[in-house]
């Protein structure tokens, strides 16, 4: 079900009821909405999210718009999970990757909306055209530890190489690690906090987040979940399928591509992420994250 927020008509000057939006919704049926003065569009989608049964996916015009929209619906409902999708703010093709924290950033909501922990959704059009990995490789590569478990420090660094994790002498970004004997600070995708695993022996005797600049702990934790360190895995496998795809698709002598020589080397060189559908044989779309019967909320000027 599809609701149309248009802005080429004239505002409503009155919020309308949210019982008759939702009496008006048909499944595979648009209905068109006149947009609610100042910051009553935000109000109505709360309202919308509390009493519809599914989540709701926002598509706006741009950035600006989908984190004003996520910022005021958190603040007509306070109790609703609301989610952005940022874009990765670089052109196509760039010799630049995204921010680790945009990274982040949008792993933690992909990861969320496969688990069904989101209720309202904000992202702008654009970024909702992008390919993404399916949700098996976040499934895949997506592993936690808990207070009292047995860890392997060497299988333990393997397996955060092999899901994109970077070793640091100090942890200051998502996607860090860094082993120092029986110390481990992790700092995990999606997460705002890094978190240090105390082991006695080869058993987790605390998890606790500490701050960045001063490295002190904060509180302990029972448990922690790590996302997979990029969009798209690195193992010998995923570069076999990736230099294989290279040659299918780019003409030339592929051993003079620098892309293709790095990614064989294990280098994610800066702009990898645009390369991404090579990494896999099928890729997915946002509609592949968002549960069945979602209420789609086509807003402003996205519908152009």
């Amino acid at each position: 079900m599809t609701i149309l927020m248009e802005t080429e008509k004239q505002h409503s000057l009155s919020l309308p009821s949210t019982q008759d939006v939702l009496a008006a919704l048909r499944p595979g049926q648009r209905y068109s909405q006149p947009m609610p003065p100042g910051s009553g569009d935000a109000c109505l989608i709360a309202d919308l999210a509390r009493q519809h049964k599914a989540p709701i996916l926002v598509l706006c015009a741009d950035p600006l718009t989908a984190q004003r929209l996520a910022e005021e619906i958190l603040l007509f409902g306070p109790a609703l999970r609301v989610r952005q999708l940022p874009d990765w703010e670089t052109l196509p093709y760039d010799s630049f990757s995204p921010h680790q924290d945009l990274i982040s950033e949008r792993l933690r909501t992909l990861h969320a909306l496969t688990m069904h922990e989101v209720d309202v959704l904000t992202v702008p059009v654009t970024t909702a055209l992008y390919r993404l990995a399916p949700p098996s490789f976040l499934a895949a590569y997506t592993f936690s530890f808990r207070q009292g478990d047995e860890l392997d420090e060497a299988q333990l660094r393997a397996q955060l190489m092999l899901a994109n994790y970077t070793h640091m002498t100090q942890v200051s970004a998502p996607g860090e690690f860094s082993i120092r004997g029986g110390l481990i600070d992790l700092f995990p995708m999606g997460s705002v906090l890094p978190y240090r695993l105390d082991l006695f022996d080869n058993e987790i005797e605390s998890i606790r987040s500490f701050d960045i600049d001063t490295q002190r702990s904060l509180y302990p934790v029972k448990e922690i979940q790590l996302l997979p360190g990029r969009e798209f895995p690195m193992d010998e496998e995923a570069r076999t399928q990736f230099r294989a795809r290279f040659r299918e698709f780019f003409e030339g002598d592929p051993s003079r591509a620098l892309p293709y020589k790095d990614v064989g080397n294990g280098i994610a060189f800066a702009g990898i992420e645009y390369y991404l559908p090579l990494f896999f044989e099928e890729t997915a779309t946002l509609m592949d994250y968002v549960p069945q019967g979602s209420l789609v909320i086509t807003h402003g000027d996205a519908q152009n």
